[in-house]
């Protein structure tokens, strides 16, 4: 950061809208609150500035919108797009949010949900696979929860109806919304245009200059819960372990580099940054850190040591890469401009080979039964949900850890990472509900497990 140093006073001010800026990388008059654009739009210069030089990110701000556009180095699948309900989209929701896009980016000032449907439904019959039936319920929900994903962040206005009247009997109800068309363009702005791509590695940062270099490390620390030496190669280590550079970043966002032998962690303690926070309340946050405890116990058992076993070499996001370019229609691509880029991406430091590290290996049938015990010991205490679906809960709390990168599944089981260690002291502590406690509060439910 080579401009003057903010002042002691308004630093904190300019941290949260870096948070903010880099936890949503779109804000608009109502997302993710209305307090929120005024703020990014005070340090409009400082974002700018920083964000390129630092990530090498470009920011824009006009009066109604502010958008990051990141730089990917990889993909990662831990932040799927939620409904309103917390639902996360599959493949029907994300499909039908491209469309609606489509279909707002050529509207007027104003759009019924019908006609908007009308518009995906004709669209989507122009794809494989795909279609939009207004007579089939699960079409309508998921096709609300698009919209409903576009109403949050302020695309959308509802100016008149209801759109779950229009769910549940879409001949009896209806929906007005106004359309906010510089969110509606904001929203959906690739970096390259996807008709010239032959694989997604196109929208893949390519890092050659030693600037470049520094700036992915950067990225790496502001964009995972926890970066791994294992993960980088020889010259992002060096780096990694520079007090300058992990300064410029403790400085930029307010958070607090905790560094340990394997990695270095960005720790939020403001939840403005982090998506996920754990520990934390609910259900799986709490029987996730009650399974960490066990797998640590396990860990340290020097009476049963557990075998030791490297990663796979195929890392999670080339696999994720290779389902979308597996997915990629040739049809849609303009093949004068397609990009020749091959598609596995060649690095000076591929000839180098290095021994993986080894990480301590569990079973899926061990975890199951672990998971299986806890429910037995503490399920009183967990959402109804949960309760008489044990192989779900065991799958969301594998879920939440493989997303904290405290975990890595692999095909018979698990490795345990590092970070894990972090909090094998934790101390979880079970409210018991008295007897004579007939009525309980909306918070009490399914927060029975808590951890500190």
């Amino acid at each position: 950061m080579k401009r003057p140093r903010i002042d002691a006073l308004a630093l904190d001010s300019y941290q949260r809208a870096v948070r903010v800026m880099l936890a949503n990388h779109l804000v608009t008059r109502v997302y993710p609150d209305r307090i929120a654009l005024p703020l990014i739009r005070r340090w409009a210069t400082e974002l700018r500035e920083d964000m390129a030089e630092l990530f090498g990110y470009r920011v824009e701000i006009t009066e109604t919108t502010a958008r990051l556009y990141p730089v990917h180095d990889r993909l990662e699948d831990a932040r799927p797009a939620r409904s309103v309900n917390d639902r996360v989209f599959d493949r029907r929701r994300y499909a039908y949010l491209s469309l609606a896009l489509a279909a707002l980016g050529r509207a007027g000032d104003q759009i019924t949900l019908s006609e908007l449907a009308e518009h995906v439904a004709d669209y989507a019959s122009r794809i494989d696979g795909l279609d939009l039936s207004t007579e089939r319920a699960a079409d309508r929900d998921a096709f609300v929860d698009a919209v409903g994903w576009l109403g949050a962040r302020g695309a959308l206005t509802l100016a008149d109806g209801d759109a779950g009247g229009w769910a549940s009997d879409p001949d009896a109800g209806e929906a007005l919304y106004d359309i906010d068309r510089p969110v509606v363009f904001a929203l959906f702005r690739p970096p390259r245009a996807l008709q010239h791509l032959h694989s997604v590695r196109g929208l893949l940062a390519e890092n050659a200059e030693p600037a470049d270099l520094a700036r992915r490390v950067r990225r790496a620390l502001v964009e995972r819960p926890v970066v791994y030496l294992a993960d980088l190669t020889p010259e992002e280590r060096a780096l990694l372990s520079q007090e300058r550079l992990i300064g410029e970043v403790e400085y930029c966002t307010g958070l607090r580099a905790e560094r340990r032998a394997e990695g270095v962690a960005l720790i939020d303690t403001s939840g403005r940054l982090s998506d996920t926070r754990f520990p934390g309340t609910g259900t799986l946050a709490q029987v996730g850190l009650l399974l960490i405890g066990e797998i640590a116990d396990a860990v340290l058992d020097l009476d049963n040591p557990l075998p030791h076993r490297s990663p796979p070499d195929l890392d999670p996001g080339d696999e994720l890469l290779e389902q979308l370019d597996s997915a990629i229609p040739e049809a849609g691509l303009f093949v004068p401009l397609v990009d020749e880029t091959p598609e596995s991406a060649t690095d000076p430091d591929d000839d180098v080979v290095e021994e993986p590290d080894a990480y301590p290996f569990l079973e899926e049938a061990w975890v199951r039964a672990t998971v299986t015990a806890l429910t037995a010991r503490y399920g009183a205490t967990f959402a109804a949900q949960w309760q008489a679906d044990v192989a779900g809960l065991t799958a969301e709390v594998l879920a939440l850890l493989t997303k904290l990168r405290l975990i890595r599944p692999v095909a018979d089981g698990l490795l345990v990472l590092p970070a894990l260690a972090r909090y094998r002291g934790a101390v979880v502590t079970v409210r018991v509900r008295k007897t004579e406690e007939l009525f309980v509060t909306a918070a009490d439910v399914g927060t029975g497990v808590g951890g500190s």
